[in-house]
């Protein structure tokens, strides 16, 4: 079972071709807080690349829940991780705030925005406004070859327009494609 696979069987669910980087998963986590942050939320975990960058930087009394849409990656990803910190939720991320069930201190997003339905993106944004604690970062990322397209040009601007800072990394040139990443701060 590999992300190709799934990217195969649902496109419009997987989103991606190939799995993240190492490279990826460390500059979507660099600078989040995770080491002292009590609770984290990642959105598509996949196949637990960032998963895996997320618990490497997590207190022990931490705790992570990680919301997989894909039933497939949803089971392997709880199959293969043994991580007691580490919950795995199968469904949708515009239910986040019911799967936490208290603020997070930070959301790690792996989802592919630009394919999803407008409606759908703005009721996962709001969600994931709603659950980030005062100072709490949102970071997910884009694939460099795509930055240009209106759907994605829209999506910076939804995230600029819900959160109070906006930051964008350079680019990730040893990820399959290229990408970028984008920290998102609430402020207050």
């Amino acid at each position: 079972m590999s992300i190709t696979t799934e990217f195969l069987r649902r496109p419009f669910m997987t989103g991606a071709v190939a799995a993240s980087s190492r490279r990826l998963a460390d500059t979507m986590t660099r600078g989040i807080g995770l080491p002292k942050a009590r609770l984290v939320a990642e959105l598509g975990p996949g196949t637990g690349v960032f998963t895996d960058a997320i618990l490497a930087q997590l207190a022990p009394g931490a705790r992570l829940v990680a919301v997989e849409l894909n039933p497939v990656l949803a089971a392997r990803l709880s199959a293969t991780r043994r991580d007691p910190r580490l919950t795995v939720v199968q469904g949708s991320a515009a239910e986040l705030a019911a799967m936490v069930g208290e603020p997070v201190d930070a959301v790690v997003s792996g989802l592919p925005w630009t394919v999803m339905p407008q409606d759908r993106r703005a009721r996962i944004l709001d969600a994931v406004s709603h659950v980030l604690a005062p100072g709490g970062r949102f970071t997910t990322f884009a694939y460099l070859h795509a930055a240009w397209t209106p759907p994605a040009r829209h999506f910076t601007a939804e995230l600029a327009g819900r959160f109070d800072r906006l930051e964008r990394s350079r680019t990730v040139w040893g990820n399959l494609p290229p990408a970028f990443v984008h920290r998102a701060i609430r402020e207050s």
